[in-house]
């Protein structure tokens, strides 16, 4: 479709939005298009630093903590932690279409930061729990309780991350809100990645079963919080149209029209395999290739200070590149970095951690780019067929999340087992050769993929600028 097309549609558009529902025009004049203040910026930046105070856990802890502590095998963890995904299928868009159609005086999504923020910590503590169960009760146990914690996990992020696609609709407004959001997420994420190790052996002294319980515990309370600070300072003002009917299975179809919508699906899915990789992987290389487990919590600190650095740079990179563009070039950067990462002999510590940084600052631009082009297309959506469903569309967002970073996990464990990987022991050759896989190459080649999907990404700054300019006329 040619811009003088686009624009065709735009005034079509306007007119039926203009003359179907004057009052809903008027409500929007002041509020659609809002610029934030500081303070809610950085309220709703508070809420993902208390996701990451769990996912960190998850993505690079969990691994160690399965396979070392609670004693699974990595060919048991391959099945498991993908199998868990079958559930998160249905759960997700559920939550989505829940989230869409929730009505309460204080908005669609705030209210799910207060219901869901105990459950969440409570699952989060039981996930780390390693009970004295036999083997098999013990592949239940992380089952249920896994299953349990990305369920909590849904009803909690799916409204939070909606939120930001209702907060405003300027597009650079909510650009800048995003990325401020994965600075507080990186943050959280650096502090966990390096001090979780040397807080679980403070306080479980010699037990790390009780480190893991306490320290996860802590985590909780901190999130807990964060969440709440985000409910206090935030407001909705983007809504459907009030002619709106409700239809779960129109919203779907809807966005399976998309096609900006189901690049993301693809691209995010295939980026966090590429993070989970990196992440699970470090404690192994770091261990077991490197052989230095005392740096392990500097390793992932850095790894994870570097994303948030490289989030920290998206404001700057949207003002002057359109995303798509920004994403090719910082993906083939990871992909080529990566297989260079391959060749760093083990006793080359500076050089590892050097291109762990930099390949680190290089993916971190994703999480704000992607999350931020999913609300893109959720304007897009409710431009093309008068129709908006918030959460419906980031509901998938937080699947693909899932999915990637479960994928991920169970393709290390995988790997791990086929190199024939025995926990708290010296690995033979085979087992480094495939920990050193995961830490480089494996990564770099799903990197490559993602700049190859990236390619089919449609939703350009001047189809965007025309969306917006529908907007602004909707709120004359």
């Amino acid at each position: 479709m040619g811009y003088s097309d686009l624009q065709n549609k735009t005034i079509i558009k306007n007119i039926a939005w203009g003359g179907s529902n004057l009052e809903y025009v008027e409500n929007k004049k002041q509020s659609r298009l809002a610029s934030l203040s500081w303070k809610e910026r950085l309220g709703y930046g508070a809420g993902d630093a208390g996701f990451n105070f769990y996912w960190a856990l998850i993505g690079s802890f969990l691994p160690a903590f399965y396979s070392d502590t609670l004693g699974l095998t990595a060919s048991t963890l391959a099945w498991l932690l993908l199998a868990t995904k079958i559930i998160d299928a249905f759960t997700d868009p559920i939550m989505g279409a829940v989230a869409d159609r929730t009505q309460t005086r204080m908005g669609k999504f705030r209210p799910y930061l207060l219901w869901g923020s105990i459950p969440m910590g409570i699952s989060v503590v039981l996930a780390f729990t390693a009970p004295d169960f036999s083997y098999d009760g013990k592949v239940i146990w992380a089952f249920v309780t896994y299953t349990l914690m990305m369920v909590c996990y849904t009803v909690l992020s799916t409204p939070y991350s909606s939120l930001s696609g209702v907060m405003t609709a300027q597009v650079q407004e909510r650009n800048l809100l995003i990325s401020i959001r994965f600075i507080f997420a990186f943050s959280a994420s650096f502090l966990i990645g390096k001090f979780t190790p040397d807080l679980i052996n403070y306080m479980g002294s010699s037990d790390p079963k009780t480190g893991w319980q306490l320290s996860v515990g802590l985590y909780a309370i901190f999130a807990t919080i964060a969440f709440c600070i985000t409910f206090l300072a935030t407001k909705e003002r983007v809504t459907p149209p009030p002619q709106q009917a409700s239809s779960p299975k129109q919203d779907l179809k809807d966005l399976l029209h998309n096609r900006a919508w189901v690049v993301l699906f693809v691209l995010a899915l295939i980026i966090m395999i590429t993070i989970t990789l990196r992440q699970g992987s470090a404690y192994y290389y770091i261990t077991y290739f490197a052989k230095r487990p005392d740096l392990w919590g500097w390793y992932t600190g850095s790894q994870l200070l570097a994303l948030g650095v490289g989030c920290f740079m998206t404001p700057f990179l949207t003002k002057y590149f359109e995303k798509k563009k920004i994403l090719i070039a910082l993906m083939a950067i990871v992909a080529t970095l990566s297989v260079a990462f391959y060749f760093v002999p083990p006793q080359a510590i500076e050089l590892m951690f050097l291109f762990n940084i930099l390949i680190s600052l290089a993916l971190g631009p994703k999480s704000p780019l992607t999350w931020s082009m999913y609300a893109d297309a959720a304007d897009y959506t409710e431009w093309k067929f008068g129709r908006r469903a918030t959460a419906m569309t980031f509901s998938a967002a937080t699947f693909s999340q899932k999915l990637g970073s479960a994928g991920g996990t169970s393709a290390m464990f995988a790997i791990l087992a086929f190199f024939g990987y025995q926990a708290n022991v010296a690995q033979s050759s085979a087992s480094q050769d495939g920990i050193l896989l995961l830490q480089t190459v494996t990564p770099g080649v799903f990197a490559l993929i993602a700049v190859i999907v990236c390619l089919f990404y449609n939703l350009d700054n001047k189809t965007l600028k025309v969306i917006q300019d529908s907007q602004k006329e909707r709120g004359k």
